[in-house]
């Protein structure tokens, strides 16, 4: 009796087992239906919200009570999506019969709800930012050209408020650890370059490319210049140029919540970073090229950050800066009449201030600099002093500190 009692109940387990996984794939569908009909919902509430708030005259509501409404629509279209991604994405997923863009999805909402516990303003900033690009997937996935078009409009102004929040914690992380170089702070160099290239490859590409009053024409030539890098693999060269490229054009758009100062040590870590390919690469042709892109991120951060600086440190550092600026407009006039010996001249006045600037790194770069004085002689800068002597009658001479007969 026991026996048979046991494989009854074995039987019946497996058998409401089986019919629990067939209902609850059958009324997934409608879920998903249910979650999508209210999202719809929302997200018209939120856009409705939204245009009236960028309306600059509405007779019939106060600014602040628009913005409170704004603020309120919002939260409620979050709370959809987000719901959405619990109740109809997982129960996909844990079924087996999600698609590989839900299994994907799912992946890095668990990725952004890691950060809850040690790093809760970037959580709360990422997953905003996560579930605005799930949201925007599926409206140009699915939408007419009007929707999609409207819903840009505001999904464009909200990533920029969002991309400049995940920045300005950054930037305010990296001033913890001014002077210092560990771990941590080369980690907050790479978010930063991370989240620098995420912006420009999907909210400035759309920009770009509904840039219906000319707003963004000046963007166009770096933005393409940033398109070189974004396929094919690259080497450590192309990402340091890439990275160039990048910091560039975040002069122009986040200079508030990417500061100079900030800006600088980024600008800092790219040269050293190029400082160390050139001494490291042993292929002559390559170290060549290697120190080409040296050259051109010391101009570009000369021209993009340091001309435009205010503030420094000392009065000293910027006198010397001064007279290397003028230094530099000087060579600058022989563009025209002589652009071979503007470039030889450039290349001198950058090695010999390098050389000076290299002093107050804390990373060996001895072989760099002697790299740099081989040139130097070459261009005829300054003079190779040779470590040997001969005596008047020829019989000794001294060669690296010692005398020996000739």
């Amino acid at each position: 009796m026991e026996e048979r009692s046991l494989r009854i109940t074995g039987t019946d387990k497996t058998f409401f087992n089986k019919l629990t996984t067939r209902l609850t794939k059958m009324l997934i569908p409608t879920r998903v239906g249910i979650n999508s009909m209210l999202i719809s919902m929302k997200r018209s509430s939120l856009l409705r919200a939204f245009d009236n708030l960028q309306k600059e005259n509405n007779e019939n509501y106060e600014k602040d009570e628009l913005e409170n409404k704004f603020d309120n629509t919002y939260t409620a279209y979050l709370e959809a999506l987000d719901k959405y991604v619990l109740d109809s994405i997982y129960k996909k997923v844990k079924n087996g019969n999600a698609t590989d863009f839900e299994k994907d999805a799912l992946s890095r909402y668990y990725e952004v709800t890691s950060l809850k516990e040690s790093e809760y303003v970037e959580y709360k900033n990422r997953k905003q930012k996560y579930l605005l690009e799930l949201d925007h997937d599926s409206v140009v996935r699915n939408g007419k050209a009007k929707a999609i078009e409207k819903y840009q409009k505001f999904y464009i102004s909200k990533m920029d408020v969002i991309y400049k929040a995940i920045l300005k914690n950054y930037s305010i992380k990296l001033a913890d650890f001014t002077d210092v170089y560990d771990v941590s702070k080369q980690w907050i160099y790479t978010k930063i370059f991370f989240t620098l290239e995420d912006y420009i490859e999907n909210i400035l590409a759309l920009k770009i490319k509904n840039n219906d009053n000319g707003q963004y024409d000046e963007l166009k030539e770096d933005y393409q210049k940033y398109e070189k890098y974004s396929v094919g693999k690259l080497d450590t060269r192309d990402t340091i140029e890439k990275n160039m490229v990048i910091l560039g054009i975040s002069r122009k758009l986040f200079t508030h919540s990417l500061p100079l100062v900030v800006a600088e040590q980024c600008y800092e870590k790219l040269v050293n970073d190029a400082r160390t390919l050139v001494q490291d690469t042993k292929i002559a042709a390559k170290r060549e090229k290697a120190y080409d892109m040296l050259i051109n991120l010391i101009e570009d951060y000369n021209i993009k950050l340091l001309s435009t600086k205010v503030y420094w440190d000392s009065p000293l550092k910027r006198e010397e800066y001064k007279k290397f600026w003028d230094k530099y407009k000087d060579i600058s006039k022989k563009k025209e009449t002589d652009f071979e010996e503007y470039i030889k001249q450039k290349e001198i006045l950058f090695m010999k201030n390098d050389i000076k600037n290299i002093e107050n790194v804390k990373i060996d770069f001895s072989k760099l600099i002697k790299y740099y004085k081989r040139k130097l002689v070459d261009y005829g800068a300054i003079k190779e002093l040779r470590n040997s002597y001969k005596s008047m009658n020829g019989k000794f001479k001294k060669v690296r500190g010692k005398v020996v007969n000739v």
